[in-house]
């Protein structure tokens, strides 16, 4: 069998620029002001998020990764054969290297990333790793909706793999509408394989997302640096700080990036003004029960199949079919 080449990521950087200032523009207009967490993963971004996942604090990584070590032969035989695996937010693909490692005769990868250092690197370690698995990357925003490019070889399913518990970023009508997203794009035969980072006590949450060595804050406000360094604007990273805080009722971390001084700040020519201690929301991270996803589930017509958590029910990687 002759080995499949890696096609060439279909890139949509000449307008990743226009669509980053029209964002940046739109959120800092908005009162209280936001920012998409998807912009936290540039090159440095994603670099910082690797190290983030090294920090005693944040369990998460270290948890699913062992979880998918335990598990990773039942899950496999769960999605069944001759299956293209599409991953959305695909980072680094360490736990993607497990479950490829496992699957019967998985057709293709298509990894969706948007950060295309990030997918490069990703690529070439999985292509040298399985060089009979045709790679088939896309470096797109997954949230825009994904059309994975078809492999040489006809897959008999399609499952999307998305780890990571990213899907608790997204608020609760954003996360059903990828969830419907994942539906259609699996149709009838295929599945859905989710991270997703059960509620415990809420001291183990606050500090995996405020560690003592400072990374966390330091890709926080990589936010505002990248913002600098690609629309010119003239953020004093000295006077914002980053806090996350746990909101037990809606059962969610809440991080901002919080001004430290009354002060003006200029975006591609535009002037947004910055109270004294103004907070200026950049990302969710929701913890579910899986009575609470099952739930989230039922809304994008699905339902689930399967779970396997670890012995501290701290974590869950969920199985999804079409109801």
């Amino acid at each position: 069998m002759n080995n499949p080449q890696t096609s060439s990521p279909i890139d949509s950087a000449a307008s990743a620029c226009a669509e980053l200032l029209l964002d940046a523009r739109r959120g800092l207009r908005l009162h209280p002001k936001r920012l998409p967490s998807k912009y936290f993963y540039d090159a440095r971004g994603s670099q910082l998020f690797e190290d983030i996942c090294e920090q005693p604090e944040y369990y998460l990584t270290r948890v699913e990764l062992q979880l998918m070590r335990e598990h990773v032969e039942g899950i496999a035989a769960t999605l069944g054969p001759d299956a293209l695996l599409v991953e959305y937010g695909s980072g680094s693909g360490l736990k993607t290297e497990l479950l490829l490692g496992e699957m019967h005769h998985p057709v293709a990868y298509a990894p969706v990333e948007i950060a295309r250092d990030a997918l490069d690197a990703s690529i070439a370690r999985l292509a040298a790793r399985f060089p009979r698995i045709e790679m088939l990357p896309v470096c797109a925003d997954f949230t825009r909706g994904v059309v994975a490019p078809l492999p040489s070889r006809q897959a008999q399913r399609t499952i999307v793999y998305f780890p990571g518990s990213t899907l608790g970023n997204f608020e609760v009508h954003e996360a059903i509408a990828l969830l419907r997203q994942m539906r259609t794009q699996i149709g009838m035969r295929g599945g859905a394989l989710v991270g997703i980072d059960l509620k415990k006590d809420a001291t183990i949450i606050e500090a995996a997302y405020n560690d003592r060595a400072g990374v966390t804050a330091a890709f926080t406000l990589n936010l505002l640096e990248r913002l600098n360094r690609e629309l010119g604007a003239d953020f004093d990273l000295g006077q914002f700080r980053h806090r996350a805080t746990y909101n037990a009722l809606a059962g969610r971390i809440e991080t901002h990036i919080v001004s430290l001084a009354a002060q003006d700040v200029h975006v591609a020519g535009e002037t947004f003004h910055f109270d004294r201690l103004e907070a200026m929301l950049v990302e969710y991270s929701c913890k579910y029960s899986l009575d609470d996803f099952s739930r989230l589930a039922q809304k994008a017509q699905l339902r689930v199949e399967r779970h396997w958590t670890d012995a501290q029910q701290q974590f869950a990687v969920v199985y999804l079919l079409p109801a």
